[in-house]
């Protein structure tokens, strides 16, 4: 409940929305009013999260890099091999730490995905075709040219299938970026590049269900349709239990594990079947509250201690039921989840994958193929395709640039939206099974991040700040 009495505490305190006017004097002045939507404390919150993730991620990528280098390397690898086993007697299911991470607690990362994107598509950015045709377009061209920049350099060779890497985002690094830009960057644009990132997402999930892909069962494919339909049918009979779609959902990353297809997946298709409306309305909690409030007033004012005033304590329950009957599912285990993944689950993937051994001949990595392609990839094809398709898009009067965006800003936003990191690695061990593969692959991938990090700062930074 924290998150949700956090927003309370905002939107009833006079003194916190006097405190965030300023910041949206430009908006004000202008009698646009969607700006001020889009800077609801929810959004706000988001950035925050995704800004310290941003943080941590590149804390334990640097861990990760030195442990894998030290004299203690071997207990590093030794770490992520340890087997786990969950279940009892016939039922057990070893697998090592390393997929517990990649394969169970990604799971976790795609089901928030799939809630942003839900939400985004339902009443956010994404939610009519003028909002999201320049971010959906961008984000298009954003895959398109790493893939074919990429492609130019793999094509028949041993990692041709690594075509995907340099085509994902990582938003949290993106977004870490931005923050550090402050007024130089305008919430408008911030909009942008999440909005950007989360459609990126989705051309991801496409990818990864298509193209990575391995050994096919059909049955099992037909059992997890079937347990995908009973999901939906949770949805449309208005049941709000999160325990069910949750046991569904473990169902169905058991049927999709066993069919070939990622798992992960799983994730996403449990988050389109979770419910985006409430159970009684604003006006129904306003008066249940009140009803309740004046029914009980004496009891709230009683000089009992609050664990001996049981009419108190019964007040506060229903007051909290309602609360959560008025709050929507899918914005609960966003809020809820969203913690957990930006600071446990992203870091200790980050963790768990970034560790490469550094040995031998480095810079000659980056003549080889695969490592060259990832890099041109992420640091040319991203920002190319993403300016070239966002033009396209407000030249053919499908979209508008964003406020306070620019082509030079929407061209710095490419430029960090070059950052693959966490969704780039993921796709690499979908990609590839060789060590050595795997090796030049996040090499491209930590030395592209970096330069487009770098590069996309310092052209945002040269842009003058927003009053």
């Amino acid at each position: 409940m924290e998150a949700s009495e956090n927003k309370i505490t905002y939107k009833n305190s006079n003194s916190d929305k006097n405190t965030n006017k300023p910041n949206n004097s430009t908006s004000e002045n202008k009698g646009n009013k969607k700006p001020l939507r889009r800077l609801s404390l929810p959004f706000q919150r988001f950035l925050h999260a995704e800004s310290f993730s941003g943080f941590l991620l590149l804390f334990f990528t640097i861990i990760a890099l030195i442990w894998a280098n030290s004299a203690f390397s071997e207990s590093y690898f030794n770490l992520w091999n340890s087997e786990i086993t969950i279940g009892f007697k016939e039922f057990l299911f070893s697998r090592d730490l390393h997929f517990v991470i990649n394969d169970i607690l990604m799971a976790v990362f795609f089901f928030v995905v799939g809630l942003e994107i839900k939400r985004e598509l339902i009443a956010g950015e994404l939610s009519s075709f003028r909002l999201a045709a320049l971010p959906i377009l961008a984000a298009l061209g954003g895959m398109l040219f790493p893939a074919l920049f990429y492609t130019v350099f793999n094509l028949g060779k041993a990692g041709q299938a690594g075509w995907g890497i340099p085509t994902a985002t990582d938003i949290a690094f993106a977004i870490g970026i931005l923050s550090l830009l402050g007024k130089r960057v305008p919430i408008g644009l911030k909009v942008f590049l999440t909005a950007l990132a989360i459609a990126d997402d989705m051309g991801a999930i496409v990818v990864i269900a298509l193209f990575y892909t391995t050994n096919f069962s059909l049955i099992w494919l037909l059992m997890g349709l079937v347990v995908f339909g009973l999901l939906l049918l949770a949805n449309k009979l208005n049941i709000y239990s999160t325990y069910v779609y949750i046991t569904l959902g473990t169902l169905l990353w058991i049927a999709l594990y066993n069919a070939g297809i990622h798992p992960t997946i799983a994730g996403v298709l449990t988050a389109v079947a979770i419910p985006a409306l409430n159970r009684i309305k604003g006006d129904e909690m306003e008066m249940s509250v009140k009803n309740y409030l004046l029914e009980f007033a004496s009891y709230f004012r009683s000089d009992k201690h609050p664990l001996a005033n049981q009419k108190e304590q019964e007040g506060i329950y229903a007051i909290e039921k309602a609360s959560r009957q008025a709050q929507t599912p899918l914005k609960r285990l966003e809020d809820k989840l969203h913690p957990w993944v930006a600071y446990f689950i992203m870091p200790l993937f980050a963790l768990a994958n970034a560790g490469v051994v550094l040995k031998g001949d480095v810079a000659g990595s980056f003549s080889n193929s695969i490592t060259l392609g990832i890099v041109l990839g992420l640091v040319l094809g991203k920002p190319v395709g993403i300016t070239l398709l966002s033009f396209l898009a407000v030249k053919l009067g499908l979209a508008d640039l964003p406020e306070g965006g620019s082509w030079k800003r929407i061209i710095g936003v490419g430029m960090l939206a070059g950052i693959g990191f966490t969704m780039s690695i993921f796709i690499t061990g979908l990609a590839f099974t060789d060590s050595a593969l795997i090796d030049l692959s996040k090499i491209g991938i930590l030395s592209a991040s970096a330069i487009a990090g770098i590069g996309g700062y310092i052209l945002l930074r040269s842009t003058k700040s927003v009053s």
